[in-house]
């Protein structure tokens, strides 16, 4: 039997896909730009935006008769309802061979599902969520994490993952900051490119989203208009972004929702195909976010009709339309067939979105979709690495007077909505959270310690009592009496509060669910002042998927945890750190305010951003961005760099180092921060930014050496006129535990001209951390 060549795994991928190209109809290619969601909800309650009218809900009879042409994508075969993960391994292999033996060619489809905190499916294990990943200030774990989400995504059948989110936080009243990394593009772009490496390495397409300003929506309203400006865009959103495709490899991106300055990113080709493509070199596929390609018509109105979207969003750079056909399918062929849009457009998504599946080995002939071992969504392995990064993630903001750790035989008086609920611990986009909401009475699927639980077995011999006190968001103070007799008997108060994890508001936080203010949801900061008033001391722990104010009562707690929805092992993590089995070493990827209407606000202020005698509004955070504490002590020591400049020329490098002891009698964890100040430059700078960090684990008594070796590349920013550049001059490098702790700072100048960057520039400073006698 003859082979075509498209068949052949020894020709390169572009000639397969040529030949296969060229004997497909204009019908065929076009199947392979959109996918198809079987099962979606239609009922008002789902989750994506305007799900219910616009997804279209297919008979047997239709999808057998739309499959005859191919088909490009699977929506989330496990994350629309609850489905034994075997069961649904199973049944996504049958629906690959329904397509490959309905096409001419039996291609089959690219499966993917969202994958933000874990494969969101019911039994796999939830992970804590990006902003928590953020505070641990460790890559490498973010990396091993991923690596195992993708490893389960393949064990399944699925084939790309839509995750993970770069945007950076811009306003803490968004709700999906949970979903974030944190508000600084460097963290965001070094742990983010983590994610990635772990999850390609699985064979996982990873997705970045959303490309790009989504975060930076007016007021914090989802899907609002952008209004970030020329330079914000190009030295804040844009930065991880880039990172993630040249140092991760990301074979996605997805555009985002949202528009800036009247073009939404869905129809902007200079975004997605002038710079993506054309001067980042991006050769993967662009695909939609859930009906954004519809939403050029309906909700952003820059097209009259269904191909009109469909011609615009080609003409973008959008391959493949998600989660469902509404544009690339009979109206894209109309017009195409009519002359209104050219066909070398859909040959160009096409292409794409077949040598993508050419290199997931979608094309060979010896394909099978059947799972090759049986498939196990939350392994022991899973558990153990779901409880480090817990661990790791959870930040001590205060412990002015050693409260912490607790007595392991006192008396604790547990208080709070979140104490006893396991959906606590979860984001948004966790399968419990996002899809059994609406499933009542399926179980979890997962088991999730509460803090409650995780308390009463971390302190066995401690007596522990309960009370709700209040609901998450209900203002009712019924409860609060019991709250209150409760910790009258106690030797200590834990109050556990925070947020409600939800969808288009259905909750606290999560997509949708944003914040007029940062105060505490409800009556939780009354409850809280109760609690205090009895003078018993409250040692406050947040579960949450934002920062939220706390200035009205610094100085009046006994300490406070800070952990954002840290997963399906958050309850022991958390009550690890309380018992001081766990030495805490998170630390704040975002800044946490004194007022709720301290914000918008993040570090990255100019200075006019600062506090200052022009205004009587200070903005000064709470507790700063980077900041955490921990039970032992370190010494920074023998920091390189004087107050004398060293002169560097515009292309130049420079090594900076402390050494940093740990003087406790307990090991512990501190991240060595390093931060660049430009005293003048030609345009506004942030008075500080991040540029390296180094997490280093130390032994009582140990000491190392951590050596940044810093690039000019590093201090660039757009000029005036666009450009990319170094400019000479002064500049510091501090060496600090926090965006406002500054504990070293070497002075340089650089000598000559300016100098204009590429595509090639350095984007991260190297680190080197060696053992001192």
């Amino acid at each position: 039997m003859t082979t075509a060549p498209w068949r052949d795994p020894a020709l390169p991928a572009t000639a397969r896909v040529d030949d296969l190209l060229s004997r497909m109809t204009l019908e065929e290619k076009t199947a392979q730009l959109y996918g198809v969601w079987v099962g979606a909800s239609t009922d008002g309650d789902g989750v994506a935006p305007h799900q219910h009218d616009m997804t279209v809900d297919y008979s047997d009879e239709a999808w057998s008769e739309l499959i005859t042409r191919g088909l490009g994508q699977l929506t989330r075969s496990f994350g629309t309802a609850p489905v034994d993960p075997a069961l649904g391994a199973q049944a996504l292999a049958r629906a690959q061979r329904r397509i490959t033996e309905a096409g001419r060619f039996g291609i089959p489809a690219v499966a993917h599902e969202e994958c933000l905190a874990g494969f969101t499916a019911w039994q796999a294990t939830a992970y804590p969520v990006p902003l928590a990943w953020g505070a641990t200030w460790d890559p490498p774990l973010v990396e091993e994490m991923a690596r195992r989400i993708g490893e389960d995504l393949r064990s399944a059948g699925v084939h790309q993952g839509l995750a993970p989110v770069l945007d950076v936080v811009r306003d803490p009243r968004w709700g999906r900051v949970e979903e974030t990394i944190g508000e600084d593009p460097y963290l965001v772009g070094t742990v983010g490119t983590a994610y990635v490496r772990g999850l390609e390495s699985a064979g996982v397409v990873a997705t970045l989203k959303h490309f790009a300003g989504y975060a930076s929506s007016a007021g914090a309203r989802n899907l609002a208009p952008v209004r970030a400006g020329t330079r914000e865009f190009a030295d804040v959103t844009l930065p991880p972004f880039e990172m993630a495709l040249r140092e991760g490899g990301a074979r996605s991106v997805m555009a985002a929702y949202t528009e800036r300055d009247g073009v939404p990113a869905s129809g902007d080709p200079e975004l997605l195909t002038g710079l993506l493509r054309e001067e980042w070199g991006f050769t993967g596929t662009v695909v939609a976010d859930y009906f954004g390609i519809g939403f050029l018509q309906t909700l952003h109105r820059v097209a009259g009709t269904p191909a009109e979207a469909a011609h615009a969003a080609l003409e973008a750079g959008i391959d493949v339309e998600l989660p469902s056909l509404k544009c690339y399918g009979e109206p894209l062929v109309d017009a195409v067939r009519s002359g209104e849009i050219p066909e070398e457009l859909v040959d160009r998504a096409a292409r794409r979105v077949l040598l993508q599946k050419c290199e997931l080995g979608l094309l060979d002939e010896d394909w099978t979709p059947e799972p090759a071992a049986p498939v196990d969504l939350d392994s022991t392995g899973n558990r153990i690495l779901a409880r480090r990064l817990a661990e790791e993630s959870v930040v001590l903001l205060d412990n002015p007077d050693g409260l912490l750790p607790l007595a392991p035989d006192t008396r604790i008086a547990v208080i709070g909505p979140r104490a006893a609920d396991a959906l606590a611990m979860l984001g948004c986009y966790s399968f419990p959270s996002h899809v059994l909401t609406h499933h009542p009475g399926v179980p979890t699927g997962i088991e999730i310690p509460t803090v409650l639980d995780a308390l009463r077995t971390e302190l066995p011999d401690a007596k522990v009592t309960f009370a709700q006190g209040c609901d998450v968001t209900d203002p009712d103070t019924s409860g609060f009496e019991e709250a209150i007799a409760r910790t009258a008997e106690a030797d200590v108060c834990v109050a556990v509060l925070g947020d409600r994890a939800g969808l288009f508001g259905r909750g606290t936080s999560g997509e949708g669910c944003d914040a007029t203010d940062l105060a505490l949801p409800g009556a939780q900061g009354e409850l809280l002042d109760a609690l205090v008033a009895t003078g018993v001391p409250v040692v406050l722990v947040l579960l949450t998927g934002r920062p939220y104010a706390l200035g009205r009562w610094h100085g009046r707690l006994g300490a406070v945890v800070q952990a954002f929805f840290p997963g399906e092992e958050g309850g022991p993590a958390v009550a690890g750190v309380l018992s001081g089995r766990v030495n805490p070493s998170g630390r704040l990827p975002v800044s946490v305010p004194q007022v709720p209407g301290g914000q918008p606000w993040t570090y990255l202020q100019p200075p006019l951003g600062l506090a200052g005698e022009v205004s009587n509004l200070d903005p000064t955070p709470l507790y700063a961005f980077g900041h955490g504490r921990s039970y032992t002590t370190f010494a920074w020591e023998a920091g390189t760099g004087g107050e004398e400049p060293a002169e560097i020329g515009t292309d130049g490098t420079y090594e900076v180092s402390v050494t940093v002891r740990n003087t406790g009698d307990r090991e512990g964890a501190e991240v060595v921060q390093l931060y660049l100040h430009d005293p003048v430059a030609s345009v506004t700078r942030p008075d500080v930014r991040l540029i390296g960090y180094q997490r280093v684990r130390l032994a009582p008594g140990e000491a190392a050496r951590v050596l940044f070796r810093f690039h000019t590349d590093l201090s660039a920013f757009t000029d005036r006129s666009g450009r990319r550049v170094v400019e000479p001059g002064a500049l510091e490098l501090r060496l600090a535990a926090s965006s406002a702790d500054v504990r070293h700072t070497a002075h340089l100048t650089l000598t000559g001209p300016v100098r204009v960057l590429g595509t090639d520039r350095r984007l991260r400073c190297e680190t080197e951390v060696s053992g001192v006698g």
